[in-house]
């Protein structure tokens, strides 16, 4: 739950970059990205959540979370992938998972059991290494991997321009709330670089004053 070594030298930086920023970075003292769970885990919660509510992707998650990781006390627990990687997906199908989902999962499972997605090498990937690495799951496509860039790698440099949030604070601070191309909005981040995911967590606190957690 500590902050960033980064942040504190990217928020200096931001501030005197860049006028919009420094006024978030301002009215944001005290809160910064801090990474939640283990990378399977995290990852597994991304994709039991992708297209549903926050109410309905919670409930799915504690029944799934009950049947491969029992009894689990935190509301977060962490997963062993080969528990998941043989489990039966009638099983998993029974706590509200879709077919498809119950499968991207197993795939998720398996590529952290036959070491394709390895965690201790991560370190010595760029960005674009590791989200191609990422997007080999299915299920897992490029926003979702860029999420789990900034929030549990906690990558200094990673622009979400597929983000819709992202799209609308730059749209409402940069261009009178009309909305920017892809090609417009990495031209108004250059400005931003090394630390752009920093500067994107402050455009979305912009809209939602509460961070995600992922």
């Amino acid at each position: 739950m500590t902050k960033p070594a980064y942040w504190n030298e990217a928020t200096a930086t931001l501030a005197r970059r860049d006028r919009v920023l420094r006024r978030l970075i301002r009215s944001y003292p005290d809160i910064h990205l801090q990474r939640r769970s283990d990378a399977f885990t995290t990852l597994a919660r991304a994709i039991v959540g992708q297209q549903i509510s926050v109410k309905a992707a919670d409930a799915i998650w504690g029944r799934f979370a009950a049947l491969v990781s029992p009894p689990p006390s935190q509301s977060f627990p962490r997963l062993a992938p080969s528990t998941v990687a043989t489990a039966e997906l009638i099983a998993l199908r029974r706590c509200g998972l879709s077919q498809r989902k119950a499968e991207y999962l197993t795939d998720l499972a398996a590529h952290f059991t036959s070491g394709r997605l390895d965690p201790h090498r991560w370190k010595g990937l760029d960005d674009e290494a590791l989200i191609e690495a990422l997007v080999d799951v299915k299920g897992i496509g490029r926003w979702t991997a860029e999420m789990f860039l900034i929030f549990h790698e906690l990558r200094a440099d990673v622009l979400p321009v597929d983000d819709i949030g992202l799209q609308r604070a730059i749209a409402i601070h940069f261009n009178a709330g009309e909305w920017l191309p892809r090609e417009a909005m990495f031209a108004v981040a250059d400005l931003w670089r090394p630390w752009r995911s920093v500067a994107t967590w402050y455009l979305w606190r912009s809209l939602d004053p509460i961070p995600v957690e992922y």
